[in-house]
């Protein structure tokens, strides 16, 4: 059982990759704070859980009742991802948030992000989807199964931490610093959406 808890949470660690979502989650949450950035780190978390506990015990027959495939999963979640990296790039976001601000008159909103793009694609994406479905649907029995979810559950807790830690440790680069950091993770994270495009249309096309 410890060689599956460990080859369990290696698969679903390199997939997740808390250390790759962190500073992406601190450019997001830039201006939100630090209880704020606790709330969405934690919420989102939890929302990822849920949504990859569903898939892990019920996702096969789901996603045969509505004929989609992992494939489709991947195009979608990339397309995703790609907009939210354009607004990170060219801090479309920002703009919008201070033209909120102005209408309210007040402190300037802060945008929930927990749920969108973090939960899901990036925590719950194609990939974390995928991996938790075969995991459970190459075990055998209930403790195996019990097993992969602990591995799950342990991973989501390293992410949740690492999510907390990321924006005070980027806070101390100081404003411009942060700046350029936030446009970086941008056109990495652009990198990314475009890379699960690509890969749902290998998988789609078979090539």
């Amino acid at each position: 059982m410890i060689e599956l808890f460990l080859s369990a949470f290696i698969t679903l660690f390199v997939v997740i990759d808390p250390p790759g979502c962190a500073p992406i989650y601190a450019g997001l949450t830039r201006d939100a704070t630090p209880a704020q950035q606790r709330f969405m780190a934690i919420k989102a978390c939890l929302i990822a859980g849920a949504i990859l506990l569903g898939f892990a015990l019920f996702g096969e027959k789901l996603l045969s009742a509505l004929h989609i495939e992992l494939s489709a999963f991947r195009i979608a979640g990339g397309i995703m991802l790609f907009m939210i990296a354009i607004d990170m790039v060219f801090e479309k976001r920002t703009q919008r948030r201070e033209e909120r601000a102005e209408k309210i008159m007040g402190t300037p909103e802060v945008e929930d992000v927990s749920v969108f793009p973090m939960a899901m694609p990036m925590l719950a994406g194609p990939g974390a989807i995928a991996s938790v479905m075969l995991l459970v649907g190459g075990s055998s029995g209930i403790e195996s199964t019990l097993v992969i979810l602990g591995a799950l559950a342990s991973v989501l807790l390293l992410t949740m931490f690492a999510l907390m830690a990321a924006s005070p440790l980027m806070r101390l680069f100081g404003a411009s610093v942060e700046a350029v950091i936030t446009r970086l993770l941008g056109v990495l994270l652009a990198a990314l959406a475009a890379q699960y495009v690509i890969d749902g249309l290998r998988e789609s096309f078979g090539v």
